[in-house]
Protein backbone atom coordinates (compact mmCIF):
# COMPACT_ATOMS: atom_id res chain seq x y z
CA UNK A 1 0.00 0.00 0.00
CA UNK A 2 1.69 2.78 -1.12
CA UNK A 3 2.52 6.39 1.46
CA UNK A 4 -0.96 8.36 -0.41
CA UNK A 5 -3.38 5.71 0.07
CA UNK A 6 -2.17 5.03 3.69
CA UNK A 7 -2.61 9.39 4.23
CA UNK A 8 -5.90 8.77 2.55
CA UNK A 9 -7.25 6.19 4.32
CA UNK A 10 -5.99 8.00 7.51
CA UNK A 11 -7.66 10.76 6.58
CA UNK A 12 -10.99 9.62 5.72
CA UNK A 13 -10.77 7.83 9.44
CA UNK A 14 -10.26 11.43 10.83
CA UNK A 15 -13.15 12.89 9.12
CA UNK A 16 -15.56 10.40 10.11
CA UNK A 17 -14.46 10.42 13.32
CA UNK A 18 -14.18 14.56 13.80
CA UNK A 19 -17.54 14.24 11.64
CA UNK A 20 -19.53 12.22 14.17
CA UNK A 21 -17.97 14.00 17.14
CA UNK A 22 -19.53 16.95 15.54
CA UNK A 23 -22.76 15.81 15.00
CA UNK A 24 -22.86 14.78 18.30
CA UNK A 25 -21.99 18.09 19.51
CA UNK A 26 -25.05 19.80 17.53
CA UNK A 27 -27.35 17.59 18.91
CA UNK A 28 -25.83 18.23 22.65
CA UNK A 29 -26.08 21.71 21.86
CA UNK A 30 -29.58 21.86 20.56
CA UNK A 31 -30.82 20.83 24.06
CA UNK A 32 -29.39 24.60 25.45
CA UNK A 33 -32.25 26.21 24.42
CA UNK A 34 -32.57 30.02 25.40
CA UNK A 35 -35.98 30.22 24.34
CA UNK A 36 -38.91 27.63 22.98
CA UNK A 37 -41.83 28.62 20.60
CA UNK A 38 -44.90 27.13 21.21
CA UNK A 39 -45.08 25.20 18.11
CA UNK A 40 -41.49 24.34 16.88
CA UNK A 41 -38.34 26.57 16.91
CA UNK A 42 -35.87 27.36 19.19
CA UNK A 43 -33.35 29.50 19.88
CA UNK A 44 -30.15 27.42 20.83
CA UNK A 45 -26.67 28.31 21.70
CA UNK A 46 -24.65 27.59 18.92
CA UNK A 47 -26.19 24.36 17.81
CA UNK A 48 -25.77 24.52 13.94
CA UNK A 49 -22.31 25.54 14.02
CA UNK A 50 -20.52 21.70 14.43
CA UNK A 51 -22.17 20.91 11.34
CA UNK A 52 -21.07 24.26 9.84
CA UNK A 53 -17.77 23.09 10.81
CA UNK A 54 -17.65 19.70 8.98
CA UNK A 55 -18.88 21.75 5.75
CA UNK A 56 -16.46 24.36 6.11
CA UNK A 57 -13.56 22.15 6.86
CA UNK A 58 -13.95 19.51 4.91
CA UNK A 59 -16.41 20.42 1.95
CA UNK A 60 -20.06 20.55 1.53
CA UNK A 61 -20.56 16.76 0.38
CA UNK A 62 -19.64 15.95 4.01
CA UNK A 63 -20.85 19.22 5.16
CA UNK A 64 -24.29 17.77 3.67
CA UNK A 65 -23.88 14.39 4.90
CA UNK A 66 -23.41 15.64 8.74
CA UNK A 67 -26.57 17.41 8.12
CA UNK A 68 -29.00 15.02 6.96
CA UNK A 69 -28.09 12.68 9.91
CA UNK A 70 -28.38 15.63 12.10
CA UNK A 71 -31.92 16.25 10.88
CA UNK A 72 -33.02 13.20 11.62
CA UNK A 73 -32.04 13.49 15.34
CA UNK A 74 -33.61 16.91 14.86
CA UNK A 75 -37.00 14.50 14.03
CA UNK A 76 -36.14 12.21 17.12
CA UNK A 77 -36.12 15.35 19.49
CA UNK A 78 -39.09 17.48 17.87
CA UNK A 79 -42.81 16.98 19.24
CA UNK A 80 -44.22 16.62 15.98
CA UNK A 81 -44.95 12.74 16.75
CA UNK A 82 -47.72 13.83 19.63
CA UNK A 83 -49.58 16.72 17.70
CA UNK A 84 -52.31 14.13 16.05
CA UNK A 85 -51.69 15.03 12.32
CA UNK A 86 -52.72 13.19 9.10
CA UNK A 87 -50.11 11.44 7.80
CA UNK A 88 -49.87 13.87 4.72
CA UNK A 89 -49.23 16.85 7.41
CA UNK A 90 -46.77 14.45 9.38
CA UNK A 91 -44.41 13.92 6.43
CA UNK A 92 -44.80 17.11 4.98
CA UNK A 93 -43.84 18.61 8.34
CA UNK A 94 -41.07 15.64 8.72
CA UNK A 95 -39.75 16.89 5.45
CA UNK A 96 -39.92 20.86 5.20
CA UNK A 97 -39.31 21.34 9.27
CA UNK A 98 -36.70 19.12 9.78
CA UNK A 99 -35.34 17.08 6.81
CA UNK A 100 -34.91 20.34 4.18
CA UNK A 101 -34.25 22.95 6.90
CA UNK A 102 -31.55 21.21 8.72
CA UNK A 103 -30.21 19.73 5.74
CA UNK A 104 -29.13 22.90 4.34
CA UNK A 105 -26.86 23.43 7.14
CA UNK A 106 -24.84 21.19 5.09
CA UNK A 107 -23.89 23.99 2.47
CA UNK A 108 -22.41 26.41 4.99
CA UNK A 109 -18.74 25.30 3.18
CA UNK A 110 -20.22 26.82 -0.02
CA UNK A 111 -17.79 29.57 0.02
CA UNK A 112 -14.63 27.93 2.24
CA UNK A 113 -12.12 29.01 -0.25
CA UNK A 114 -12.66 32.51 0.75
CA UNK A 115 -11.74 32.05 4.35
CA UNK A 116 -13.49 33.62 7.41
CA UNK A 117 -15.51 36.02 5.18
CA UNK A 118 -16.59 33.05 3.16
CA UNK A 119 -17.07 31.43 6.29
CA UNK A 120 -19.80 34.22 7.19
CA UNK A 121 -21.53 34.46 3.99
CA UNK A 122 -22.20 30.58 3.80
CA UNK A 123 -23.10 30.60 7.62
CA UNK A 124 -25.87 33.98 7.10
CA UNK A 125 -27.22 31.89 3.19
CA UNK A 126 -28.15 28.52 5.52
CA UNK A 127 -29.39 30.21 7.72
CA UNK A 128 -31.47 31.99 5.60
CA UNK A 129 -31.99 28.75 3.53
CA UNK A 130 -33.60 27.48 6.57
CA UNK A 131 -35.51 30.42 7.34
CA UNK A 132 -37.15 29.86 3.64
CA UNK A 133 -37.72 26.24 4.51
CA UNK A 134 -39.66 27.22 7.80
CA UNK A 135 -41.34 30.00 6.01
CA UNK A 136 -42.96 27.64 3.09
CA UNK A 137 -44.17 24.81 6.18
CA UNK A 138 -45.87 27.73 7.47
CA UNK A 139 -47.45 28.83 4.87
CA UNK A 140 -48.64 25.47 3.63
CA UNK A 141 -49.05 23.51 6.57
CA UNK A 142 -49.72 25.85 9.79
CA UNK A 143 -50.63 28.90 9.22
CA UNK A 144 -54.42 28.64 8.82
CA UNK A 145 -54.84 25.69 11.71
CA UNK A 146 -56.71 27.00 15.01
CA UNK A 147 -54.71 24.96 17.06
CA UNK A 148 -51.48 26.43 15.48
CA UNK A 149 -51.79 30.05 15.65
CA UNK A 150 -49.96 31.43 18.14
CA UNK A 151 -50.41 35.28 18.05
CA UNK A 152 -54.48 34.87 18.09
CA UNK A 153 -56.84 34.67 15.86
CA UNK A 154 -56.39 37.44 14.11
CA UNK A 155 -53.42 36.09 12.42
CA UNK A 156 -55.74 32.74 10.67
CA UNK A 157 -55.96 33.46 6.82
CA UNK A 158 -52.93 35.54 6.80
CA UNK A 159 -50.11 32.76 6.14
CA UNK A 160 -47.41 34.38 4.82
CA UNK A 161 -47.45 37.19 7.32
CA UNK A 162 -47.74 34.60 10.07
CA UNK A 163 -45.47 32.13 9.10
CA UNK A 164 -42.60 35.51 8.38
CA UNK A 165 -43.26 36.64 12.09
CA UNK A 166 -43.33 33.36 13.72
CA UNK A 167 -40.22 31.74 12.05
CA UNK A 168 -38.42 35.22 11.96
CA UNK A 169 -39.16 35.34 16.07
CA UNK A 170 -36.61 32.24 16.28
CA UNK A 171 -34.67 32.28 13.14
CA UNK A 172 -33.50 35.77 13.63
CA UNK A 173 -32.14 35.67 16.93
CA UNK A 174 -30.77 31.82 16.61
CA UNK A 175 -29.02 33.71 13.12
CA UNK A 176 -27.33 36.09 14.75
CA UNK A 177 -26.00 33.67 17.77
CA UNK A 178 -24.67 31.52 15.03
CA UNK A 179 -22.78 34.29 13.41
CA UNK A 180 -21.52 35.02 16.28
CA UNK A 181 -20.08 32.14 16.45
CA UNK A 182 -18.75 31.86 13.04
CA UNK A 183 -16.99 35.01 13.89
CA UNK A 184 -15.35 34.00 16.66
CA UNK A 185 -14.13 30.26 15.57
CA UNK A 186 -13.28 31.09 12.15
CA UNK A 187 -11.16 34.29 12.83
CA UNK A 188 -9.34 33.81 16.18
CA UNK A 189 -5.89 33.69 15.70
CA UNK A 190 -5.69 30.48 17.77
CA UNK A 191 -7.75 28.47 15.62
CA UNK A 192 -7.01 28.82 12.54
CA UNK A 193 -5.12 25.47 12.08
CA UNK A 194 -8.02 23.88 13.52
CA UNK A 195 -10.41 25.84 11.40
CA UNK A 196 -8.50 25.40 7.75
CA UNK A 197 -10.22 24.26 5.27
CA UNK A 198 -9.21 20.35 3.95
CA UNK A 199 -9.25 20.17 0.20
Amino acid sequence: MSEKTKLNRKQKIVRIAVTAVMIALAFALSYVQLWKMPFGGTVTLFSMLPIMFVSIKYGIGWGLGAAFCYSWLQVLQGEVFGWGLTPVMLVGAILLDYVVAFTVIGLAGIFRKKGPSGAIFGCILVCLLRFLSHLISGVVLWANYEQFVAFGKTWLNHPWLYSLVYNGWYMLPETAITVVGIILIFTLPQLKKLTAPEF
